[in-house]
């Protein structure tokens, strides 16, 4: 289970689908870091959901609007304290929740789920490339860890049936496989490369830097 920790840690977020605003989003302390621990990996086939939640405010209106027997727990996910909600088997119905909590509380939350087949984390480089960044606007955008191995660059072309971007997400480089504002297509997209293995998730594009529109 420590290794399956230590993969799901190596994750870039994954489904942004509430909106809220990029100041949720900042880092945590030192302090907080060390005394919270490190979100659990969802299970194979489960839908996870990840409410961005930094104050303890946060986490008791969170709380007191949801049912009580949806079970909660408070982790680390990158540089965000979160609370975590599992069981979800259907990616609308983590949808579904994740806009009731953004309609309600107004906190931002995150779906990500398990890949098919997982690649050996490595510390990831970004390839060779001539930075441009450019923040994304408002939308979807679905990305890729590629743990430092450069063939996930042609498997995610082929994947997505044309180029692929580099781009930045929570100060880690990650793939991008599509940047857009209809959320059908993000989700079959996501969808398609978890199928093939591909630690692929789907994030607020508004919090997402673009660092190079093709990479080769």
């Amino acid at each position: 289970m420590r290794n399956s920790v230590q993969k799901f840690a190596t994750l870039p977020s994954v489904l942004g689908l509430a909106i809220a605003g990029a100041g949720l989003m900042g880092s945590i302390t030192s302090a907080n870091a060390q005394s919270i621990p490190v979100c659990q990996p969802p299970s194979a086939g489960e839908y996870l959901l990840l409410v961005v939640s930094p104050t303890a405010e946060n986490r008791t209106q969170l709380r007191n609007a949801l049912p009580n027997e949806i079970k909660t727990t408070t982790c680390q996910y990158l540089n965000d304290t979160v609370t975590r909600i599992g069981g979800f088997k259907k990616i609308d119905d983590a949808n579904r929740w994740a806009r009731y909590i953004n309609t309600i509380v107004g906190l931002s939350a995150i779906i990500t789920t398990r890949p098919g087949e997982a690649p050996t984390p490595q510390q990831p480089t970004p390839p060779r490339v001539t930075y441009n960044p450019q923040a994304l606007g408002q939308g979807y955008a679905v990305l890729v860890d590629y743990f430092n191995r450069p063939e996930l660059v042609s498997n995610v072309q082929q994947a997505v049936g044309g180029n692929v971007g580099l781009a930045s997400y929570g100060q880690r480089p990650f793939l991008l496989a599509v940047y857009t504002t209809n959320q059908q297509e993000a989700y079959n997209t996501l969808q398609r490369l978890n199928e093939r293995g591909l630690f692929a998730v789907l994030v607020d594009s508004r919090n997402v830097v673009l660092l190079r529109s093709v990479v080769r």
